[in-house]
């Protein structure tokens, strides 16, 4: 399990939330690996298209020092806070590059996004961070709400007794998610895939 920390500080909020659900991975024999990224200063894609060659980011920053850990990983858990009803513009470089300089099979490597915010955003943060995942067929677990927490100075999540009970639910339906489609694997394999039909709307 990875778990990409977006915020730039080390135990803010989102670290909070990160670390409620990182309690019972480790109760549940899920090994996880925390990469702190939302205070590097990481560029975005600028489109070379050269990854489609090299089958890495020409950037070899921490982009490419993570790729090799999500081939390798069943799950993924990205945190941020929420900036302007958006995630923190450096972890979007960071997953936009990861995403699409990686080339592997991402299908039912499961994902999960979590947001940390003072009030309101968290909707529109969540969904933008839930999109990196679906694009790659990768299954989605849900938990008992929205996978928000609240809180402005840092530390003040851990007040938000429902925002935790949020990231313990979300958790264990991730490991068992995660569990389940391992034995899947075993029993019958991945879904077969047909030949990707790229239609452009000009042409």
């Amino acid at each position: 399990m990875k778990m990409i920390n977006g915020s730039p500080q080390v135990h803010g909020n989102t670290y909070i939330a990160l670390h409620e659900m990182e309690k019972v991975f480790t109760n549940s024999g899920i090994e996880t690996e925390n990469l702190h990224v939302g205070h590097k200063g990481i560029r975005g894609c600028i489109a070379c298209a050269s990854c489609t060659k090299t089958g890495k980011c020409v950037f070899d920053d921490i982009v490419n020092e993570t790729a090799k850990k999500f081939e390798e990983c069943g799950g993924l858990v990205v945190g941020s806070p929420v900036y302007y009803a958006s995630a923190n513009a450096t972890l979007i470089a960071f997953l936009t590059r990861l995403f699409y300089s990686t080339h592997f099979d991402k299908t039912m490597k499961v994902g999960v996004a979590v947001v940390a915010a003072r009030r309101g955003g968290l909707s529109s943060t969540f969904d933008e961070l839930n999109k990196f995942f679906k694009i790659s067929g990768m299954p989605v677990a849900s938990g008992q709400y929205w996978n928000s927490i609240h809180g402005r100075e840092a530390g003040e999540a851990a007040q938000d007794m429902e925002g935790l009970q949020g990231m313990r639910t979300l958790a264990n339906n991730m490991t068992f998610l995660i569990k389940s489609i391992a034995l899947g694997k075993e029993a019958y394999g991945i879904p077969e895939k047909e030949p990707f039909q790229r239609t452009n709307f000009i042409r």
